[in-house]
């Protein structure tokens, strides 16, 4: 693909939507890579390609890959009930969720933040500030007395939630913090010396702050997510960090190659084009994998990172509320006619 082109994407988006972030794009040997607008708007400092950047959701894979390692290590099943796995009770929920279940957002457990039905993230800390949510068992007073949404396995609903869960288990195994596992069982494995789980009162050099747009003026999000991210989102890294992450994962760093095989398998559908492995998006055509992808959203956060089936890598990383999104999906339509 023609660097130039990918510029002119972003320069095509910028009266609608001004970018501000990085991109990495290509195989193997020397891809593209570009940085646009501030990491730091009031020093005027701008994003560099090394940046550190929040992923929001983006690192629901890492999740994911920690449930597989535990799995593959003999310690947990996929068919693992919930209520089998931690200690916290959920007295409405049905006793047949499994681990399964909560990896393929399938559960049909109540969410803390329900996309369904709910916009505005912002909402939560009303309830309960942000800066007391520092690991996966302050999301529980969100949710853990609330009623199932459905039966487990009955449907597709992205939860949050469920993923929450997913933590606490890792926990529950480990005896270990749940970052402090991420960190050390895959950002170490694949080199991704510029990622990791920071507190936003604590941020490391060469990361930037998240913006929201207010019309006639722009503010941090400090106050709108939580301080530290957990299982289900809230990592930083960079665009180089996610191509070493996907190069590690299919060179089976992480994970064996049945395993592998089975996070990437689409267990459910969301949508006609659109499957869902473990904690991986698959965009399936005419019955053939187009591409792996993750993306995530938040207040002051957007990205959308992807491998095609050629091999080929996309990785969008922004700090405002611009939707990488658009960008990635101007790309899917530029590889699927061959420019």
């Amino acid at each position: 693909m023609n660097p130039s082109m990918i510029a002119r994407i972003i320069e095509e988006y910028k009266e609608l939507q001004p970018f501000s972030g990085s991109v990495l794009i290509g195989k193997q040997d020397d891809p593209y890579r570009q940085s646009y607008g501030y990491a730091d708007r009031s020093n005027e400092r701008p994003n560099q390609v090394s940046t550190k950047f929040g992923i929001a959701s983006g690192c629901k894979m890492f999740t994911a890959i920690a449930i597989c390692q535990l799995v593959q290590a003999g310690k947990l099943s996929f068919d693992s009930r919930l209520s089998d796995c931690v200690d916290a009770l959920f007295p409405q929920f049905d006793p047949n969720v499994t681990v399964h279940h909560l990896l393929t957002h399938s559960s049909g457990i109540p969410d803390y933040f329900d996309e369904e039905v709910m916009d505005d993230f912002e909402l939560l800390w009303k309830a309960k500030p942000m800066y007391g949510i520092t690991s996966p068992g302050d999301f529980l007073p969100f949710f853990q007395d609330k009623p199932m949404k459905f039966g487990p396995g009955d449907r597709f609903a992205y939860s949050n939630a469920g993923y929450i869960l997913l933590g606490l288990i890792i926990e529950k195994i480990t005896g270990v913090a749940f970052s402090t596992y991420i960190e050390t069982n895959i950002f170490q494995r694949c080199g991704m010396s510029d990622s990791g789980y920071y507190r936003m009162d604590q941020l490391p050099p060469d990361t930037a702050f998240g913006y929201i747009d207010e019309a006639e003026s722009w503010r941090t999000n400090i106050y709108a997510v939580p301080i530290k991210g957990g299982p289900d989102g809230g990592a930083y890294t960079t665009v180089e960090d996610l191509h070493k992450f996907w190069n590690a994962l299919f060179a089976h760093k992480l994970l064996n190659p049945d395993m592998t095989d089975v996070l990437l398998t689409p267990h459910i559908q969301e949508s006609e084009h659109i499957h869902y492995g473990y904690g991986v998006w698959m965009m399936i055509i005419d019955d053939q994998l187009f591409k792996y992808f993750v993306m995530g959203s938040d207040p002051g956060v957007s990205m959308q990172s992807s491998v095609y089936h050629d091999g080929l890598h996309a990785h969008i990383i922004g700090n405002t509320h611009a939707d990488t999104g658009l960008l990635a999906g101007k790309l899917d339509e530029m590889i699927m006619q061959g420019i």
